[in-house]
């Protein structure tokens, strides 16, 4: 797999993190964390932090991330610790899932996708969460005016509603944005939703 620019970008990010011994959960990802049981799927997975975090909370955790970095130190670690933790390279713009999952993540992934692309993972994301269970979705919307990590036409920023209304039939637990101060007096603008399916889909 030939990595593009943001995937080269970020294994150079996690290579740095790992010599730094920087395994810090971010604050999407601490909002995450009491959410999560049973089978986890966290797509987009980085260094594995949350993984990791979600596999000691006694979670077995399918951990899927296109860094080969990433994902050779989050095999080691779970190996090291034991944990039901399995790492996988992929393509996420391409991958399908080939199983249901209790709680489904995605933190800060999607908006590295072209748009078709990106509604079109999100939307296999939704269909493979089970009844009753959770999905976590945190992305870039618009607002956002720091595009430096972004390859030109390869990227989405979500419309600032978009994912209350792709939830719409779901239980929202919890929504939110947040807005991060970026080099040169620009903006990072997010949303994380959290949602429970429902255990009955409406007619």
């Amino acid at each position: 797999m030939n990595p593009d620019g943001s995937v080269a970008f970020f294994d150079k990010q996690f290579q740095r993190q790992v010599r730094d011994q920087d395994f810090t959960l971010n604050p999407f990802e601490l909002a995450a964390l009491p959410h999560l049981k049973g089978r986890v799927l966290d797509f987009g997975c980085g260094l594995g932090n949350l993984a990791i975090a979600a596999a000691q909370r006694g979670c077995s955790v399918a951990a899927l991330d296109a860094s080969p970095s990433a994902i050779s130190h989050l095999r080691q670690r779970a190996l090291d610790q034991a944990l039901p933790v399995e790492a996988v390279e992929a393509d996420l713009r391409s991958h399908e899932l080939g199983e249901d999952f209790d709680c489904v993540i995605s933190i800060g992934l999607l908006m590295f996708f072209d748009c078709p692309t990106a509604s079109r993972v999100l939307s296999m994301l939704q269909a493979r969460v089970r009844p009753g269970g959770v999905a976590i979705i945190n992305v870039l919307v618009e607002g956002t005016t720091y595009l430096d990590m972004f390859q030109p036409g390869h990227y989405c920023l979500f419309a600032r509603d978009e994912m209350a209304s792709r939830f719409a039939d779901w239980d929202i637990i919890h929504s939110e944005f947040s807005d991060f101060d970026a080099p040169n007096q620009r903006i990072k603008s997010f949303v994380t939703l959290i949602a429970r399916k429902p255990e009955r889909q409406k007619d």
